[in-house]
């Protein structure tokens, strides 16, 4: 979860290095580093320090000229967040350093071995283990420091992307990875390793896609990809979408805020997928965005497996996929699939969300479901992530860059996705009339212009939220799919605003959490179409909270008499409304953390791209 920059080339490294972990901070920030081989000396310059990535960068004074450089920003796993504990972790030598994201599972073993041998260890760290294995190897192959990552790799249990620099070949980076993301920006006469293209997106759009237990070297010529036995690999290469601007705040106070206002065109954009929903399987492209180029037909059950966010669309995609074709559907939290000997067969449809395409938990589920004969379709935003790569069929969103760490645009996309998909199956199983499937299709065609409306209507809405900054605890009810997007709104509100605050469905209050309600309790109650048949019930379940002294608010289609806090959305059918709905409870969450003083992009303890169990 940590963010990788590398470069080699023709200009001086440092502003690179620290321009790419800008815009990788959003997967770490709680120290940072940098290391460069300096011209004509044994030695490595290396700064390091604890805290955001401003710090380091006031820290880089009299920084010695140098056309190549590694720099990384931190999550903390092993040892906390300290100078000594940020990478770069250097060998004894001070010749050699090491960046690492992921975690190395076996470093207690390899530490007491060199602790043993001699070595000397200044962090808490796995990774200061990488570094001292590395010199060893080093001196074995003959000062070939591709060589020694090769050996090393073979060495290590987990997950983990590397890179390493040594003064004896200050223009060369080496990388590798297992079970963590790390790709090549190819240049002209440059070359980068990073993991995200956001990192050297400002300098080519020309990259390439490294799998698992591959060892790269750059130089500002050459790129080489070796196997951990030393064969040549032939990456494959890809070019990025999107350009450095949608990276940028572009005149918003956070990345979040433009976020929220970005999903109409997310929306817009992951439903031009619909146009290969009558293509032949096989015709579809990979980067068309329904890749279903597998036979779907004799599939029996479905099982959403994802965290987090990703959960909670899967959520509501259990609705919408038992309503539209009667297949069943489960839902899994990925972090305990593949730990319980879940039933799966050749007729089980495994579907992993993920915005990264790395998060460890579900790429791990999916590996166990795949080993165990399942079809695996994933729903994924990050081309030639590991989660797709692997995958049976994918359907990439459209969401482009989210570099918040509390997710917004990339869950709307991620329900249009589930949405199609859904139709699909409906197709395949006629269990929907051309008629009401077109129906639907129109309705979500609509969607990018409803939520442009309900962004047109947030204000007041922010300045009610401000109301209820000082709040101990906020609580949110739904039914049906109000259920699974009430969820959602209640772990953007923990995420931001560092407070108390659960999703129920409405049905479950009297069975327990109408104990929570006290006076002036701030209830978010999200209200189906007067036309539902669980209308009355959410209304019965309002009064409830409201007969206890709730402060409600309520999120409808259409006037509630005798509610003062009532956010309008407009109509839509219900199985569609989490679209919608969704968006004011990311205005709450956003407008209370900005209330209470917090890091909006950045929350405490968090990390955007979750690549360790």
């Amino acid at each position: 979860m940590c963010g990788i920059v590398g470069y080699t080339g023709k200009t001086p490294a440092i502003n690179l290095i620290i321009d790419g972990l800008k815009r990788l901070e959003y997967r770490g920030y709680d120290s940072a580093g940098i290391a460069i081989p300096i011209q004509k000396s044994e030695k490595l310059f290396v700064e390091k320090r604890a805290g955001k990535l401003q710090i380091l960068s006031n820290s880089l004074t009299n920084v010695p000229k140098s056309n190549a450089g590694i720099g990384h920003t931190r999550w903390a796993t092993h040892g906390g967040p300290t100078d000594l504990n940020a990478h770069p972790h250097l060998d004894e030598s001070g010749k050699l350093a090491v960046i690492h994201n992921g975690i190395i599972e076996n470093y207690l073993e390899i530490r007491r071995q060199l602790e043993s041998a001699g070595h000397k260890y200044l962090s808490e760290t796995d990774t200061e283990s990488v570094a001292h294995l590395l010199a060893d190897a080093y001196k074995r192959n003959g000062s070939d420091l591709s060589a020694a990552m090769r050996e090393v790799c073979q060495q290590l249990r987990g997950s983990f992307t590397l890179l390493a620099i040594h003064s004896d070949h200050p223009d060369l980076i080496v990388g590798a990875r297992r079970n963590s993301p790390l790709v090549v920006g190819v240049g002209n006469g440059e070359n980068f390793l990073a993991s995200d293209v956001s990192a050297f997106i400002s300098h080519t759009k020309k990259a390439l896609e490294l799998g698992q237990d591959q060892v790269v070297s750059i130089t500002p010529e050459k790129i080489s990809v070796t196997d951990l036995k030393g064969l040549a690999v032939k990456p494959k290469d890809f070019e990025i979408s999107w350009d450095a601007k949608a990276a940028e705040r572009g005149g918003f106070t956070h990345f979040m805020l433009k976020e929220i206002y970005e999903q109409p065109k997310a929306i817009a954009d992951t439903l031009l997928i619909s146009k290969s929903i009558s293509e032949s399987m096989n015709k579809a492209k990979q980067n068309s965005g329904l890749n279903l180029n597998i036979d779907l037909s004799e599939i029996k059950k479905i099982v959403f497996i994802a965290c987090g966010t990703a959960y909670h669309a899967g959520l509501v995609g259990k609705y919408v996929i038992e309503a539209w074709t009667k297949i069943s559907v489960d839902v899994e939290l990925a972090s305990e699939y593949r730990y319980r000997e879940p039933a799966i067969s050749k007729s089980t449809l495994i579907v992993p969300i993920s915005q990264s395409g790395e998060t460890m938990d579900t790429l791990m589920a999916m590996r166990y479901a795949q080993k165990n004969g399942a079809k695996i379709l994933s729903i994924c935003n990050t081309n030639g992530s590991t989660i797709p790569r692997e995958s049976d069929a994918v359907i990439y969103t459209a969401a482009g860059p989210e570099i918040a760490v509390a997710s917004t645009k990339a869950f709307v996309t991620q329900l249009i996705a589930i949405y199609l998909l859904g139709i699909h199956f409906a197709k395949l199983h006629n269990s929907l009339t051309q008629k009401e499937i077109d129906q639907i299709l129109s309705e979500l065609d609509a969607l990018p212009a409803k939520v442009e409306q309900v962004l047109e209507t947030v204000e007041p809405l922010r300045e009610m939220t401000r109301k209820f900054k000082d709040a101990a605890s906020m609580l949110f009810i739904g039914r049906g799919v109000g259920f699974p997007t009430v969820l959602e709104g209640a772990l953007k509100l923990k995420e931001l605003a560092y407070m108390h605050a659960e999703g129920f469905a409405g049905g479950e209050l009297k069975h327990g959490p109408i104990a929570l309600i006290e006076n002036g309790t701030p209830v978010v109650a999200l209200l189906p179409s007067e036309e539902s048949v669980i209308n009355e019930k959410m209304l019965s379940n309002i009064q409830e909270v409201k007969a206890r002294g709730a402060n409600v608010i309520i999120i409808s289609d259409h006037e509630v008499k005798n509610f003062d806090l009532q956010i309008r959305i407009p109509t839509c059918s219900e199985l569609l409304q989490p679209i919608l709905a969704v968006i004011p409870l990311q205005v709450i969450a956003y407008e209370m953390a900005v209330a209470r003083g917090n890091d909006v992009d950045q929350p405490r303890n968090l990390a955007k791209s979750v690549t360790v169990e």
